[in-house]
């Protein structure tokens, strides 16, 4: 089995009260994290993964659609 240079964790999605238009709803949200090696991914580009990631999660047409 090779080394890994990143492992992405992505927890259970649950339920959780969050502030919208001043009231709170509760949406559904999951929480992940990136653990990697800073000898071989700057942390900039771990940071720019993780944004990328989340954006597709939240719209996954934008990544069907390729925009």
């Amino acid at each position: 089995k090779p080394p890994q240079a990143a492992i992405l964790g992505m927890h259970a999605t649950k339920e959780r009260a969050i502030v919208v238009n001043g009231q709170f709803v509760a949406l559904p949200m999951m929480y992940f994290a990136l653990s990697y090696d800073h000898r071989l991914i700057d942390g900039r580009e771990a940071v720019l993964t993780l944004v990328a990631i989340k954006d597709a999660l939240e719209d996954p047409a934008r990544l069907l659609l390729d925009i």
